[in-house]
């Protein structure tokens, strides 16, 4: 009786550390999920481990899009678009910034939004290389020289960056001008990425608020707020 109990309780430890295991492989290939790569452990003890290559802001690049990657395919609510971006709080940042822009700048065809692009086609640590990571967007690819807006557009733009709190910076502002570009500024331990996400996400959540609500970029508190954003990033 005793040999039965022990040689069925080893069964049932073999086949529950099967299924976990079975769990921990499905998880790291399903998107929006924390572990959507393996981290690369120690080959030895004391041994530093392989720190994985960043773009420019310090987030982790991705060699593909839609396969063992943080960067999927998404829909752009309300404009028929879809972009590729990192999901999670990248992803509910950009998208915001892009549907403003749709709404309130200029309507985008498929054509005009462009997002993650494989770091072969980029310059490794430019901003344009925030693009490998999926944490960056150009809206009217073809746009990026200086001038490509008109007065009152770049009035909504400034407002739309003021609502991010300098999260999110436009490339019109770097010393190398790049109008079509946007892309989040902070690293992906930086708190005010997941608050300024956490912001959005409660936005979308109730009606009357959020991307496609009208607003008045003129309001004397909202402008000056866009002015003094534009200055401090013009200046760095």
């Amino acid at each position: 009786m005793e040999d039965v109990q022990i040689g069925f309780t080893r069964r049932a430890a073999v086949k529950g550390a099967a299924v976990v295991g079975a769990a921990t492989a499905l998880g790291a290939l399903l998107p929006g999920t924390a572990s959507a790569a393996p981290s690369k452990g120690t080959a030895e003890p004391g041994v530093p481990a392989k720190k994985l290559p960043t773009s420019a802001n310090g987030w982790t690049i991705e060699k593909e899009a839609n396969h063992v990657s943080t960067v999927w395919t998404r829909p752009v609510a309300g404009t028929g678009l879809t972009v590729d971006i990192r999901i999670g709080d990248a992803e509910e940042i950009l998208v915001h910034v892009i549907r403003r822009f749709h709404y309130e700048v200029e309507e985008l065809p498929s054509g005009d939004l462009l997002g993650w692009q494989a770091i072969g086609g980029l310059r490794a640590g430019a901003a344009e290389s925030n693009l490998a990571s999926g944490t960056a967007v150009r809206i009217r690819p073809g746009a990026s020289a200086k001038g490509g807006l008109f007065a009152h557009q770049e009035l909504v733009l400034r407002d739309i960056l003021a609502e991010c709190e300098g999260v999110v910076r436009w490339g019109g502002d770097d010393a190398e001008v790049d109008e079509s570009l946007f892309y989040l500024v902070p690293g992906p331990e930086d708190r005010r990425v997941r608050q300024l996400a956490d912001r959005l996400r409660g936005w979308g959540a109730r009606p009357g608020e959020g991307a496609g609500t009208p607003v008045d970029v003129l309001a004397p508190a909202r402008r000056s707020e866009a002015d003094r954003l534009a200055r401090a990033q013009r200046a760095s």
